[in-house]
This record gives C-alpha cells, sequence and structure tokens, in this order.
C-alpha cells in the first residue's frame, strides 16, 4: 500500500525560458527550465562550454563562496542557485534539466517569483514514482556563536516547517522573523517575492571586487540608514522571508523532501550546507543500520 505520506515526482510539462543577466557577475544569461524523467533529479547544465557540463544540484557538489551557493563538477560552476532552487522546491519540481548559457542564473528582481512564474508557464505533471521522504530522526544542530545557528528537529506532525529569525542590532533592517510549513501555496503567496538585500556599504565593498556592477536598487534590495533606496518593502518581515526564502533553496540540496522543523538565526549559506551535510550523515547511519544503503541516487553526469 502507498505510503500516504508521499506524493508521485513531478516534473514541467514543457520547456520555458528567461533571459536576463546575473545579479553577481553580471553576465546576459538564457535560463531554460527542462522536463526530465523520473529519479533526474535537479541537473544545471552549462550550455556555454565547448563541452557542456551537467551539475547535480546536491550538496556533494557544492563548493565554498561567500554569499551565495555554488555547484562545481568537471571544471565547470553555476553559482548563485539558490533561488531557482527554493522555487523548484517550493513548487514541489522534482525533476528539471536545468540549462543556462553563463555561469550564474538571472538576478531578476533578487527574489524567485520569475522563477515561479516560470513554472506556472510550463505547468507542472505529476509521474509514476514516488517521491522520497525524510523525516529528521532527532534534533541537529550546528552553530557559530551564540546567536548565529541553524537547527532541524524532529516533526511535530507530518509537515516541513520552516522559520527564519534575524536580529543585525541597530540599523536600518529592523528585528524579525517569519515561519511557515512550506507547500506550493505557502511559497507562491508569502515567501517567493522576498527579496535579497544588502546594505549600502556592503554594495559598495562588493563592487570594489568586480561584484554587482550592473545590479541597480531594482535588482535588490540596498538599504542605508533610513531604509531602502528607491524601493519600498512588499513584506514589513521581507528580509526574514527572504533568508528563509534561501534556507528553502539550500535544505533542497538534501535531494528529496524533507518532513521536520527547521529553524535557522541569522544562518546563511554556509551554515545550511553545514546542516544538510550533518542530515546526510543522520540518513546513511540510518541506511547502514537497516542494511542497505541510503537510496539517494548520485547520478553520473557529463
Amino acid at each position: 500500500m502507498r505510503d500516504e505520506r508521499t506524493r508521485r515526482q513531478r516534473t514541467l510539462s514543457r520547456s520555458v525560458a528567461l533571459d536576463g543577466h546575473g545579479l553577481f557577475c553580471g553576465q546576459d544569461v538564457r535560463l531554460e527550465l527542462c522536463p526530465a524523467p523520473e529519479d533526474h533529479g535537479i541537473v544545471f547544465e552549462r550550455t556555454d562550454l565547448p563541452t557542456p557540463v551537467r551539475i547535480p544540484a546536491l550538496i556533494d557538489f557544492v563548493v565554498p563562496q561567500p554569499r551565495c551557493t555554488v555547484i562545481q563538477h568537471n571544471g565547470a560552476h553555476v553559482a548563485v542557485i539558490e533561488h531557482v532552487m527554493a522555487a523548484l522546491a517550493g513548487m514541489q519540481v522534482d525533476n528539471c534539466l536545468v540549462r543556462l548559457n553563463a555561469p550564474e542564473p538571472p538576478g531578476c528582481d533578487g527574489s524567485a517569483i520569475a522563477f515561479v512564474e516560470l513554472i506556472d508557464q510550463a505547468g507542472v505533471v505529476e509521474q509514476t514514482a514516488e517521491r522520497e521522504v525524510f523525516s529528521v530522526p532527532e534534533a541537529v544542530t550546528v552553530v557559530e556563536n551564540h546567536d548565529v545557528g541553524v537547527a532541524a528537529m524532529p516533526p511535530r506532525t507530518d509537515e516541513y516547517e520552516i522559520g527564519f529569525l534575524l536580529d543585525y542590532g541597530n540599523g536600518p533592517i529592523h528585528p524579525q522573523g517569519h515561519c511557515c510549513q512550506l507547500s506550493p501555496e505557502q511559497f507562491r503567496s508569502h515567501i517567493a517575492a522576498a527579496r535579497t538585500f544588502v546594505l549600502r556599504k556592503e554594495v559598495e565593498a562588493l563592487r570594489s571586487q568586480g561584484i554587482g556592477l550592473r545590479a541597480t536598487p531594482q535588482d535588490l534590495l540596498v538599504f542605508d540608514t533610513h531604509g531602502p533606496i528607491d524601493n519600498s518593502l512588499r513584506f514589513k518581515d521581507e528580509c526574514a522571508r527572504h533568508k528563509l526564502l534561501d534556507c528553502v533553496g539550500d535544505f533542497a540540496l538534501f535531494g528529496c523532501d524533507l518532513r521536520g522543523r527547521f529553524v535557522a538565526q541569522q544562518s546563511g549559506h554556509r551554515l545550511n550546507h553545514a546542516l544538510v551535510r550533518e542530515l546526510r550523515k543522520l540518513r546513511e547511519q540510518a541506511g547502514a543500520a537497516e542494511g542497505h544503503s541510503p537510496s539517494q541516487k548520485l547520478r553520473r553526469v557529463g
């Protein structure tokens, strides 16, 4: 009998494309979301290289990089994948080939809403195979210091609950938090439109390193002492919602549906990745105890 906790895997009905430029690198890019078969997972393909390279969006392929999530394989990399990943995970698209002709997806407005709209444009279809579920068996915490960390705990019921708290002290971004039970409806309405944010002084430092040279205050939220420059908030807690969006994208690197309670406090991508690795260890231990290897497949890629 089918486990009622599970659902069928899902992919797109057809391929769709979006043009833009990378938020960090500034390069023009066309991104295509393409249907994929069962158990394919999310795979990025760099089509601009002499020989196209495919990179699975799994924690095993993540490489350290400040301020964003980067995956790498066979000498090729794709940076700033977290917003695309959040949209796919939030809308329950499990199998998708993400093709792009640059090292970074379009930045759009610094949120995931353009990717959600692209998924809507394509349509989503249910496949035959069941989607694998991992339920957090015990509390796992990754802490940097007394007020920066991320934790996963067993579910209260059978949900994927996620929350984010931030408090940067005195400054234009006030203490705030947001939490939700993740579902396509919740993601679309309450999370997807929340935008990347930076302080004005951070923008100046990044530009001195050649990062974000094409970015404007319309591409993300830039805060000075009085609030967003030439922009306005979509939610009073938009910054917390965006950090939660990043968590959704990063936690999707686990490779299957999650059940549990996830709480982050001022966490960033590095700690998010560390939590996913700790959860992978728990999963591998559970598989070894049952006398078989974990069922997550690391696919052969080009």
